[in-house]
């Protein structure tokens, strides 16, 4: 071969209530599409997306740099030695074809996010859903091979992307790897809250993915 003070205050209420969950649950729905058209745009076009970098670079303090919209920094382990390092690998990188979304992939990572959403833990082994085979395994039949990356911070899809290529403080760089797979076909992205650092994605990979009844 993964509730009445009166009933018009409270019908407006549960009202109001269900457009922002709806709302938040399509703007996270985006989100997680938005990851993968970055995702994309680094496969096909890697020497475009290092210049990318390259403006990050120039926002770099030492090791850290600020989070755009807030007013907190970001902590690097590396500093510039990784994003320089992820520059010239993508400026030798070859062009990938695009990977196509997978409902069954992203169902997957779906299960991490919900977990580690409400408990606050953290890498790909959920407490309750999980780990990555297993997870994906609920959802489908996969083929060859699956990878699965995640990403905790980033406020933008692009800085989302940007920091799994970088890959600062993972030894042999396995997010970035995974992205520049050209084996890899089809993927599904999840993003969410975390409790500790308000943003999480997860994308799972796969050669090939056919969803329903499981292997």
């Amino acid at each position: 071969m993964g509730t009445l003070i009166k009933t018009i205050g409270r019908t407006c209420c549960i009202f109001f209530f269900l457009l922002v969950t709806l709302a938040t649950a399509a703007t996270q729905g985006e989100f997680a599409q938005q990851v993968l058209a970055e995702t994309n745009l680094a496969r096909t076009a890697p020497q475009r997306y290092a210049g990318y970098l390259r403006e990050l670079r120039r926002q770099y303090r030492g090791k850290s740099y600020p989070m755009p919209g807030t007013d907190s920094l970001v902590m690097t382990s590396e500093g510039v030695t990784a994003l320089d390092e992820a520059v010239r690998y993508l400026q030798k990188q070859a062009p990938l074809p695009p990977l196509a979304w997978s409902p069954g992939l992203a169902e997957s990572a779906a299960d991490l996010v919900s977990d580690q959403g409400q408990n606050g833990e953290v890498g790909h082994t959920g407490s309750r859903s999980g780990d990555t085979r297993e997870r994906i395994e609920r959802y489908g039949t996969w083929l060859s091979r699956i990878a699965e990356n995640i990403g905790y911070g980033p406020s933008t899809p692009r800085l989302m992307v940007m920091q799994l290529i970088i890959d600062d403080g993972v030894p042999g760089r396995g997010h970035r790897k995974n992205i520049f797979t050209r084996s890899f076909k089809v993927a599904g992205a999840t993003c969410g809250p975390h409790p500790q650092f308000r943003n999480m994605c997860a994308m799972e990979f796969a050669v090939g993915f056919r969803s329903g009844g499981g292997r």
